[in-house]
């Protein structure tokens, strides 16, 4: 298993109020690394519309995730897919939203994980 799939994210990629209802429970760490995890397992596989189910048996938060779009090249030239993680801990609900890059070994890596913002 890759380590970039459990790459540290930074302060203003960290879930905040807005990810859930105000009194529901939040994502912890332990979450967001198994989300993670799913997302490079199924940017990995590379199907067309696939999702990948992740859940944490010490939480018992679960979710899944889905690419939300074709791969593109960033700045330096990796290629890069965005996808939408769902967030399910009893009656809390939310979305989140990251953002991959193969790295020189073809490995995923998450770079991004944060509160989704419909547009």
């Amino acid at each position: 298993m890759s380590r970039g799939a459990f790459a540290k994210m930074s302060d203003s990629d960290l879930p905040t109020g807005s990810v859930s209802n105000a009194s529901g429970p939040q994502p912890t760490d332990s979450d967001l690394a198994f989300a993670r995890n799913a997302a490079s397992d199924v940017l990995t596989r590379g199907n067309k519309d696939s999702s990948q189910p992740w859940e944490n048996p010490q939480t018992g938060a679960r979710g899944s995730v889905t690419p939300v779009a074709a791969a593109y090249a960033d700045d330096d030239g990796r290629t890069c897919r965005d996808f939408l993680a769902s967030y399910v801990n009893g009656k809390t609900e939310a979305w989140l939203q990251g953002a991959a890059c193969q790295n020189g070994h073809g490995r995923w890596e998450i770079h991004t994980l944060k509160p989704w913002r419909r547009g």
